[in-house]
């Protein structure tokens, strides 16, 4: 057992509440977070699944109205938020209730820091800008991945800049997550995957984050436990629920983890790439994350061993753990790389110049050079 750490953590979670199930509760805690007539935030896709309609009867049944804001696009916009803004104050809603992936999440999460804040959602880049507390939030995932429900954390782009932005602040941690395994489901199998991926990058860069603790490293590690042992399982057989529940719980521990611990290079060059390109965030990190664990390896090394044990293995070196996790993507059928995006070779300065500013490279165990970045870009090409 490792020494119990002593020095003064802060560690911030909402209420949730996981199971099958969870999505028909939205009426009655809805109403007992004093909504009346909330936004519901979703989008397009989502609002065809039969997802959409459990969470609305559940709010009809609560005798609660609501509007439906779906103008909501993967890698959500400065202008999707504004949109959504206007339709909160058009209607006079008095809360958020969001149903989808990451995107719809950080939509509503977004639009509610406008709400209580005014200005631009521009405004709010960086950590701890949000002054005024959000209008009462519900976020219900239908995706494994993001944890856009448990975090701090909402990512936006800047349409004007095509820079994806980091907002981080406890403000925007949700009053309450259902989070219910039977609505990923609905999801197609590359999304499963790459969502999938995506947690296990959460665990991966919370647990050698340079801000991880006792706390966070038991979420990260037993994520990463329950991604390995899950991910296959659902990849053989897409309809196995104790798979799904599996990596929804992967999913959840690791956006505790990330919530209080941040992430790292991967994020970074991520928020990067996807800014530029509107790649989906899932398969940006699930392309880089192997080669930022070999940059990162030397100045995390024990960490990464016990990140071997959680994958249920004995990993000597960087060598053992690299060919380890890349075997794991072929054995999902994971195989792109940026080539294979389609990505211009001449973009890769620019987004190294943006990565180096990305919020997230600060807590990376080493902060890489614009130059380093650069050329992790170009292995991952």
């Amino acid at each position: 057992m490792e020494p119990i750490e002593l020095n003064l953590r802060k560690c911030v979670a909402p209420e949730f509440i996981f199971g099958t199930g969870a999505r028909k509760l939205a009426g009655s805690y809805a109403r007992n977070l004093g909504m009346r007539h909330p936004l519901l935030v979703t989008d397009p896709t989502v609002r065809k699944t039969p997802w959409f309609r459990d969470v609305i009867n559940a709010l009809e049944s609560a005798g609660i109205e609501y509007l439906v804001f779906d103008d909501v696009v993967p890698n959500p916009r400065d202008t999707n938020v504004t949109d959504g803004v206007a339709c909160y104050k058009t209607h006079y809603c008095d809360g958020i209730i969001a149903l989808g992936g990451g995107s719809p999440m950080d939509c509503a999460k977004a639009i509610g820091i406008v709400v209580a804040n005014g200005d631009t959602i521009t405004a709010f880049e960086g950590v701890d800008q949000i002054i005024r507390p959000l209008p009462p939030l519900i976020c219900i995932p239908t995706t494994a991945g993001t944890s856009a429900d448990v975090s701090q954390f909402a990512i936006i782009v800047d349409s004007t800049r095509k820079v994806k932005m980091a907002i981080i602040s406890k403000s925007i941690v949700p009053d309450l997550a259902l989070i219910d395994p039977e609505t990923t489901l609905s999801m197609e199998l590359d999304l499963s995957i790459n969502t999938g991926l995506d947690a296990l990058t959460h665990a991966f860069e919370a647990y050698v984050s340079n801000a991880s603790s006792t706390f966070t490293d038991m979420y990260a590690l037993q994520s990463i436990e329950y991604l390995f042992k899950g991910l296959p399982q659902m990849v053989t057989n897409p309809n196995n629920m104790e798979a799904r529940g599996a990596i929804m719980m992967g999913s959840l521990l690791a956006g505790l983890a990330f919530s209080n611990a941040s992430l790292g290079a991967v994020h970074a060059m991520s928020h990067s790439l996807g800014g530029q390109t509107d790649l989906p965030h899932g398969l940006c990190n699930a392309i880089l994350l192997d080669h930022v664990v070999e940059y990162n390896y030397p100045y995390a090394g024990e960490k990464y061993k016990r990140i071997g044990t959680a994958m249920g293995k004995n990993l000597k070196n960087k060598a053992d753990l690299l060919s380890a996790l890349r075997d794991f993507k072929v054995s999902l059928g994971f195989v792109a790389t940026l080539g294979s995006t389609g990505l211009a070779p001449n973009l890769l300065p620019t987004l190294a110049i943006t990565a180096a500013q990305d919020a997230c490279i600060v807590t990376n165990p080493k902060t890489p050079t614009t130059q380093e970045i650069e050329r992790i870009y170009e292995k991952a090409f």
